[in-house]
């Protein structure tokens, strides 16, 4: 693989002292709370700028920590960007690369997660919530707590794995998950460090809202994205209407089950994105709860809280709405939040690019916890302690191909600050590049544009640099 003096090494191996960076013993390792919802667009949440949306207690996490403002995956579909946020590798290494059903639950089953380190450095761990790599449900190893469902789960009265043991819920899931979170919070106090994942269902389709929040925002309308011409001729793979979509009852074997009704709720843009909003809802309440819970334990400032989302989605953008897998910023682009005031100053932001691999050595470098692998992942502690430390130049974002989207074809794509070079790793589909700096909506493809043969040259040998050999 090719190098250059520029960019950050891919492969890091992290040695760490008795001390963490905040100079704490070993015996003050900080506890860790890991949220994740699910497609959600970076703009949802008011610490972003939302004047509609009413989140309170996740905007706390980014007022009295960090928001980092050019946060991305390096796959943009649930089940790799999952496995990545937890291995810290992309998909090419960790091999969980699409949501299609057959061998990802037996794969998922030997990850080398950073909370399967931490327990064996002495954390209690828990998941709680969607693990969505399979169709399985069982206890993967690491955790202590395991709560979770199978594929996507349902917001109503799901059938969830409790401590192996199948159990029909009733209820709200959002709810669910945030009771069962609290009540390993309620476990805690005064015990070893512990390290709990909550993972959402929401905001995934079909966007069910609790009953108590499905008349919030009677309002809303949503501000449709205005779309140039310029931007659908230059994008023939996303307006490639040769390819179609088979029947759900044609993908035997793929899809982990066909996907919950959405009741009734309509499809309008307007009620998408409205319903969007009130799934938060629950999310934030149980956001505020985590917070109450660890004040009155007095755990809240030596706990890091993190809050994600697995990837970002198209929403009028390039005349598409409501789907991921492409390689366009509002896709890669995800929210993430992070308090932890022994490090983090309140209302700090910080504008490096910065991923979903980088989570997992940032977590392990905070608790003490030496890395067992290598990771193609960097810390994110120099940045937080330094907002003027360097970020990485460059980074690689994959998709594969998938049974269940057969109109998504595989690519891979380089982003850099100013550019982004897109290649679709099957003949006959023309490549991508946009002039970021001047054209951050990514409308001008200048792929034929003889004065980019340059800054094209450039982004080419990039790729080169960081795709395997054997890809």
């Amino acid at each position: 693989m090719k190098t250059f003096a520029f960019l950050p090494l891919l492969t890091v191996f992290l040695v760490f002292v008795p001390k963490n960076s905040c100079g704490q013993d070993q015996n003050e390792r900080p506890n860790i709370i890991f949220i994740i919802t699910d497609d959600q667009q970076v703009g949802l949440l008011g610490v972003e700028g939302n004047t509609i949306s009413n989140t309170p207690n996740i905007d706390r996490i980014g007022k009295e920590g960090v928001v980092f403002e050019n946060a991305f995956v390096v796959t943009p579909l649930c089940s790799p960007s999952r496995a990545s946020f937890l291995t810290g590798n992309y998909a090419h290494h960790h091999n969980v690369i699409n949501n299609d059903k057959l061998g990802l639950d037996v794969i998922s089953h030997t990850l080398l997660t950073w909370p399967r380190q931490l327990r064996e450095s002495g954390y209690a761990t828990a998941f709680i919530g969607k693990w969505h790599m399979g169709l399985d449900d069982s206890r993967r190893p690491g955790y202590d707590r395991w709560f979770s469902f199978k594929g996507q789960g349902d917001y109503i009265d799901g059938v969830v794995n409790d401590e192996d043991t199948r159990v029909q819920t009733t209820g709200y899931m959002t709810d669910i998950i945030n009771e069962k979170a609290l009540s390993f919070l309620n476990t805690q106090e005064g015990r070893k460090p512990f390290a709990m994942i909550v993972a959402h269902k929401a905001v995934h389709w079909p966007l069910l809202p609790a009953k108590r929040h499905e008349s919030l925002f009677p309002d809303f309308k949503f501000d449709s994205v205005a779309v140039k011409q310029q931007d659908i001729t230059g994008k023939v793979a996303l307006n490639n209407e040769n390819i179609e979509r088979k029947a759900f009852y044609e993908y035997q074997n793929v899809l982990p089950e066909l996907p919950e009704s959405r009741r009734g709720r309509g499809r309008e843009r307007d009620m998408v994105v409205a319903d969007q909003h009130r799934c938060l809802q629950s999310v934030d309440e149980g956001v505020g709860q985590f917070f109450k819970t660890l004040e009155a334990k007095n755990m809240l400032d030596n706990t890091i809280v993190i809050y994600v989302s697995d990837n970002g989605m198209l929403m009028g953008e390039h005349g598409a709405f409501n789907t991921k897998r492409w390689a366009y910023d509002p896709v890669l682009r995800i929210p993430m939040l992070m308090r932890y005031p022994r490090m983090i100053p309140p209302n700090s932001t910080r504008k490096q690019m910065v991923l979903n691999i980088d989570i997992a050595p940032t977590l392990l470098q905070l608790a003490g916890a030496t890395p067992l692998e290598p990771m193609d992942g960097t810390s994110l502690v120099p940045i937080l302690e330094d907002e003027d430390f360097p970020g990485r130049k460059a980074f690689l974002a994959e998709y594969f191909l998938e049974k269940v989207a057969p109109k998504i074809r595989p690519w891979k794509a380089i982003r850099t600050e100013n550019w982004k070079y897109i290649k679709y790793t099957e003949a006959g589909i023309p490549a991508e590049l946009y002039h970021l700096e001047k054209d951050p909506e990514e409308t001008y493809n200048l792929i034929n544009d003889p004065d980019s043969k340059i800054p094209l040259a450039r982004m080419s040998e990039l790729m080169d640099g960081f795709v395997p050999a054997a890809q």
